[in-house]
């Protein structure tokens, strides 16, 4: 199993997942790639003391940009997005 912070790249907070933050308690984070469910709860678990209820993940996929001449693309990536037991919390995701 790789290191927690290697599983748990970095929270994402955003417009769309703090909506889903207020209405239905989830927390979105970016995620390792080959990371597994199994993995992130354990990490998250771990790194903030909470109980992990679910977890549902998806692949972003690579995107087109444009940068003045220059064409290229972004990098894959991995979404996780967590539901935490009743009376847990994150604090980055607090007001």
């Amino acid at each position: 199993m790789p290191a927690l912070h290697a599983v748990v790249v970095k929270p994402l907070v955003t417009e769309k997942s703090s909506a889903a933050y207020q209405n239905r308690k989830e927390y979105a984070f970016q995620v390792a790639l080959e990371a597994t469910k199994y993995d992130i709860k354990h990490a998250l678990e771990k790194l903030f003391g909470v109980t992990v209820t679910s977890v549902r993940t998806m692949r972003m996929r690579r995107e087109g940009v444009v940068r003045g001449r220059t064409r290229g693309k972004t990098e894959a990536w991995k979404k996780a997005i967590v539901t935490l037991k009743d009376g847990d919390s994150i604090a980055v995701f607090e007001g």
